[in-house]
């Protein structure tokens, strides 16, 4: 009977792991930025998807590069998980390894826009502010404003203030300015 390596996850010193040398994925420094916060919200959730190599007594990423990197990089995340990564262990030859790390890449997918602008909505609603949402989410300001304004402007921007960049006069309205 077949079982999926995820049931298998070991501990593994992050130090007897190692990057592969296909990964085409690359990561945007804010979404680097919310993986921490992820992670250092919600701890390890997904194992690193690795093959052990006997030979060097390593382990080469297939997924999870990102994870692991947010562990190199920020010393409270280390400290806490003690070095140790959670990792799931595929036994797979070079080829197979490397279509593996393109079908985890390709399966993550991207967020619908007009999904995200509803829970922008929500989350309005309910009382957070874009401060909020901003740090959450991994959004910056910019964004959230893009969003809000697909689901509609009056609602969402109630309280805000505005700007008096420009009060109408009289004279306005007599020259027909509008």
């Amino acid at each position: 009977m077949y079982k999926s390596p995820v049931y298998n996850v070991i501990a593994v010193p992050v130090e007897k792991i190692r990057a592969n040398e296909y990964n085409p994925n690359k990561v945007a420094p804010p979404e680097m930025k919310l993986l921490y916060e992820s992670i250092k919200q919600d701890g390890y959730t997904m194992p690193i998807v690795c093959y052990y190599n006997e030979k060097d007594d390593m382990y080469e990423i297939v997924d999870g590069f990102h994870r692991y990197q947010t562990m190199l990089q920020h010393k409270d995340i280390y400290e806490r998980e003690q070095g140790l990564l959670p990792v799931s262990v595929i036994e797979k030859s070079i080829d197979q390894r490397m279509a593996s790390t393109i079908r985890h890449n390709r399966a993550r997918g991207t967020h619908d826009v007009e999904l995200m602008s509803n829970i922008v909505s929500e989350l309005h609603t309910i009382g957070r502010s874009d401060a909020w949402i901003s740090k959450h989410l991994g959004m910056d300001l910019d964004e959230i404003l893009r969003l809000k304004q697909i689901t509609g402007l009056a609602e969402l921007f109630k309280d805000d203030d505005f700007s008096k960049s420009w009060i109408p006069t009289m004279e306005d309205d007599i020259h027909g300015n509008d």
